[in-house]
């Protein structure tokens, strides 16, 4: 986990010394800060790659510390909460917080929600930063096919409107993003928002086979969302900028 670090904010030292030595178990590099101005003041100084926030931190919580990091950072941020209140939840990933865990927990449950917010974060970050056309609308040419995912528009190979959902939508983008690149089901979970996956879940197959309805020659016969056995998907074919 090199050059990942976790900003550990609680005022309970025992927390503390509890996530300190789960995380650097698992190879995090981790600072601690005790109150509210502590943690501001190490984030200005470097900013973590990801924050585990209690909420009582006493006169300036922990929601109001997650309320600042947002106006200038994008930052993973964990809640922590010494009790399972539904409006501090709530409220928490409303401000912008990526995941929230109750105490007491247990190290191996830290640990999955922190791998799965960087993942999440990591795979935010891979997405390409496209300039858009003379309106500022990013437009893919694929196959003979446009698209312009936040439009939610496609342009069939007869020129034509193809109807897609804003769920497909969403998936096309992910795929336009990556040309050629092999992405893992797991991945796509992700990056589409899914909060739980299993290996036994089906749905990214089931969204992947409605798509392909929408933008293959022959859904029977896939020549562009190839199937990769045992892994995930594959977008296998040139993307480039549409003119205009």
């Amino acid at each position: 986990m090199e050059n990942v670090r976790v900003l550990v904010v609680d005022d309970d030292a025992k927390v503390r010394t509890l996530l300190r030595r789960c995380l650097e178990s698992d190879g995090y590099s981790v600072s601690e800060a005790d109150r509210a101005e502590a943690a501001l003041a190490a984030i200005d100084v470097a900013t973590p790659s990801l924050i585990t926030l209690d909420i009582n931190l006493g006169e300036t919580d922990g929601l109001e510390v997650a309320r600042i990091v947002r106006r200038t950072s994008d930052v993973p941020i964990i809640m922590v909460s010494g009790k399972d209140d539904v409006i501090d939840r709530v409220v928490g990933l409303e401000i912008g917080a990526d995941d929230y865990i109750t105490k007491p927990f247990h190290v191996r449950e830290v640990l999955a929600r922190v791998r799965t917010v960087l993942r999440r974060a990591a795979a935010r970050a891979t997405t390409d930063d496209v300039p858009g056309g003379s309106d500022g609308v990013v437009r893919y040419e694929f196959d003979g096919l446009v698209a312009s995912p936040e439009r939610f528009e496609l342009q069939d190979r007869d020129g034509l409107q193809a109807q897609l959902t804003s769920g497909e939508f969403k998936l096309l983008a992910i795929f336009l993003a990556r040309p050629k690149r092999v992405i893992s089901r797991e991945a796509l979970m992700d990056l589409l928002g899914g909060a739980e996956w299993t290996p036994l879940d089906r749905t990214i197959d089931n969204q992947v086979a409605r798509l392909r309805k929408k933008v293959e020659r022959d859904s029977s016969n896939p020549t562009l969302i190839k199937s990769v056995r045992g892994v995930g998907y594959v977008l296998a074919c040139d993307v480039k900028q549409a003119a205009g």
